[in-house]
């Protein structure tokens, strides 16, 4: 699914244009990553949380030669799914058991 998947079906669950709900949903996200960039954590309850972790420098090996690699420190973003959002994963292989849609 992409972000313009995501916009047709809120415009048509809400029945607000698609101008507007994309407006809204890329405000939605640019607000999401603003806050991760200034405060390095941000949680949505029964989503997850997105957190901003350091990545120490560490010696790698290039996997074509076997030479050594250095790898600098670096920012990656960490995500922890939240309750429901594991209940309703876990709940997918029984609805597939069962016959009904997956995804």
């Amino acid at each position: 699914m992409t972000k313009r998947d995501i916009v047709r079906v809120i415009s048509e669950q809400v029945g607000v244009s698609q101008v507007q709900t994309r407006e809204i949903v890329q405000r939605t996200f640019d607000a999401i990553l603003e806050t991760l960039a200034r405060e390095g954590r941000i949680e949505l309850r029964n989503f997850g949380v997105f957190e901003v972790k350091r990545r120490k420098a560490r010696t790698a090996r290039n996997p074509r030669t076997g030479d050594p690699v250095v790898v600098p420190d670096r920012f990656v973003i960490r995500f922890k799914p939240g309750k429901e959002m594991i209940v309703r994963i876990r709940n997918l292989g029984r609805l597939a058991a069962q016959g009904g849609r997956t995804v």
